[in-house]
């Protein structure tokens, strides 16, 4: 839909151009409010590129630094039981990392925290999404009570609305659990203002937020300057997506915990031949997904059931 309207838009910009130096590329077309049309373009540019000299994106990227990755799987709010269900069916998937979503009453948050712990036992990661839902003294007040309940909470995403900078930074000097900004923080730009400010231990890097993987790797340098590190969150989209997330957590030098990949619960990766299956739901017994190692990204769309899943 909207996305493919964009892309007609911006692609024709490119018509006729040299496809080799892709950051050129993107900055031709620099608009904020078209990022995940521009996600795609870039996805398409490093995977024509890298095809070209035949290598994998995450050597384009800088070399490839992992081969398997932690996936973590996002999990809607709901009752305490019912969320603790849910992470419990991704538990029998071989999923070892979760996200809660959370961001109403925090003394209700904290109970569903503690259930989950309580159902996925201690051998499993377990951050939360607060989207935007608390002031900065309910996210404190979150905070504490995770660590009462010994929850093992290893970060809060997003406690305060995206442009309270200084409630961000309030809250990450009040507490010992890692503060993560994600609508705080789409572009490198963004990125700049969350590192000035002290808003954030961890900067959220989203492939289609912040335009393609050109600016999510901008991101990643700025956060690794400050001596932050970043989270890869959920991007919904087809095995394409899958892909390009893979190769940036290889190329990238840290991530905190595992990378976010939501979308493998609502359906399949669409791809032709071995990687339908390894870029799936169930994950292999460690709770990692393999990067494509082929040129390119290392896949290839499967168009009929593309076609099946439009219909």
């Amino acid at each position: 839909g909207a996305f493919g309207l964009q892309s007609l838009d911006i692609g024709p910009q490119l018509i006729g151009r040299e496809p080799f130096d892709i950051p050129a590329l993107m900055d031709r077309i620099d608009y904020r409010e078209n990022s995940c049309a521009k996600s795609g373009i870039d996805l398409a540019l490093h995977d024509l590129v890298a095809k070209a000299r035949a290598i994998p994106v995450a050597e384009l990227l800088g070399g490839k630094k992992r081969n398997r990755i932690p996936a973590a799987i996002e999990i809607p709010g709901g009752s305490p039981d019912d969320m603790a269900n849910e992470c419990l069916k991704y538990r029998r998937m071989n999923v070892c990392a979760f996200k809660p979503k959370i961001g109403g009453y925090p003394a209700d948050d904290a109970e569903r925290l503690r259930v989950i712990r309580q159902a996925v036992g201690p051998n499993v990661s377990l951050r939360a999404d607060a989207n935007r839902g608390y002031t900065p003294d309910e996210a404190i007040e979150l905070c504490r009570l995770a660590e009462k309940f010994e929850v093992g909470l290893e970060l809060l995403e997003q406690p305060c609305e995206a442009w309270d900078l200084p409630g961000m930074a309030k809250v990450r000097q009040a507490v010992n659990i890692l503060i993560e900004a994600d609508e705080s923080c789409f572009g490198p730009h963004d990125a700049e203002a969350v590192i000035r400010a002290g808003a954030a231990d961890v900067l959220n890097i989203k492939i289609a937020k912040a335009g393609g993987l050109v600016n999510a790797m901008k991101i990643a340098a700025l956060a690794e300057d400050a001596g932050l590190e970043c989270v890869l969150g959920t991007a919904f989209g087809t095995g394409v997506a899958v892909a390009g997330k893979l190769h940036l957590a290889a190329a990238i030098r840290n991530f905190t915990g595992a990378v976010e990949f939501t979308e493998l619960g609502l359906h399949g990766p669409l791809l032709k031949g071995e990687n339908d299956r390894r870029l799936a739901l169930p994950l292999d017994p460690d709770g990692c997904l393999p990067v494509p190692d082929g040129p390119g990204l290392g896949i290839e769309l499967d168009d009929e059931q593309v076609r099946k899943i439009a219909l």
